[in-house]
């Protein structure tokens, strides 16, 4: 029996679109090495026309960031009766929306970092709260617009007030947590390996550590005690489910241990939309669990759905 005709939908308009043609296209690649017949959609306005026109069997999502991740392809998928791949409309906005989805996983018994939502101009007057502290936009990914301000820093962060700030006026400003960056991947229901993320030559975490080869150092399954290892695997399940995600999603961890092994473990966030780059998290902790790129993509094929 011939494979699906896979679209997939990469690009778009976001400032995550470099990432996400890198993921479409590697997506791309495999998924034809698999056997199926793909065509690769570079997202514009007049997307529902092309994908009308090319009529897929399925549409798997490799988009990033507002209008890829938040809902609105997603809603589009729906309206045309595309199946499509990762999280629906639902999920896909509560999670990109950074405080709508800690109130969600709060309410889920889920532990987060006390936080607050500000406009960007009222936080460079005055600190709002004692530092460390992180500013973040609201609702956008690969860490862009990440400022931290460290213990015993004395002014604000300027940086939030330039004139070529393009993350939106509404940020988020949350307690700094210290310690491991710890992630965990779920497919489907299952709870895959724990990764530590240890950037290499950065602070923390941010663009350069995620896409640049050799930035950041993939530990899989992270060297933590095995209670906490469990705990983050129940932890993002429960934050998966908790937000109605389907397919893969991502949860992200800080835990710190400077003072004991139990320490204290804060959920951070959840991405449903997890990058499918060279130098990506997913395909790395799916490979500890035997799985290979391909068969991870094909499965994500095979699973995909309307009424998401």
């Amino acid at each position: 029996m011939a494979k699906k005709h896979v679209a997939v939908l990469m690009g778009g308009f976001s400032s995550e679109r470099p990432v996400s043609l890198s993921s479409g296209n590697a997506c791309a690649d495999a998924l034809e090495v698999e056997g199926y017949r793909v065509s690769r959609v570079d997202v514009g306005r007049d997307v529902g026309q092309v994908l009308t026109e090319l009529s897929p069997d399925v549409a798997f999502n490799a988009l990033h960031g507002p209008f890829g991740e938040d809902g609105k392809i997603q809603g589009i998928l729906e309206y045309l009766g595309i199946p499509y791949t990762h999280s629906g409309v639902l999920a896909s906005a509560l999670a990109m929306d950074k405080e709508l989805a800690k109130t969600v996983a709060k309410a889920a018994g889920i532990p987060v970092a006390e936080s607050k939502i500000m406009n960007r101009e009222d936080v460079v007057n005055t600190h709002p709260m004692k530092p460390p502290y992180v500013v973040k936009p609201v609702a956008e990914g690969s860490s862009f617009g990440v400022v931290i301000v460290r213990e015993g820093q004395s002014h604000p962060p300027q940086a939030i007030s330039a004139g070529d700030w393009s993350y939106g006026e509404r940020v988020m400003v949350e307690r700094y947590v210290h310690g491991r960056e710890l992630t965990c991947a779920i497919v489907g229901d299952v709870a895959l390996a724990v990764c530590e993320i240890v950037p290499v030559g950065h602070s923390f975490y941010d663009y350069d550590s995620k896409y640049v080869p050799g930035a950041s150092k993939h530990v899989v399954p992270a060297e933590i005690s095995p209670k906490i290892y469990q705990k983050i695997q129940t932890l993002s399940l429960k934050a998966h489910k908790a937000l109605g995600c389907r397919g893969v999603s991502r949860s992200d961890f800080r835990y710190d241990d400077r003072f004991s092994e139990d320490g204290e473990l804060i959920w951070l966030e959840i991405n449903t939309q997890p990058g499918m780059t060279p130098t990506s998290l997913v395909p790395d902790i799916a490979a500890q669990a035997g799985h290979s790129f391909g068969e991870l993509l094909s499965w994500m094929v095979e699973d995909a759905s309307c009424s998401r």
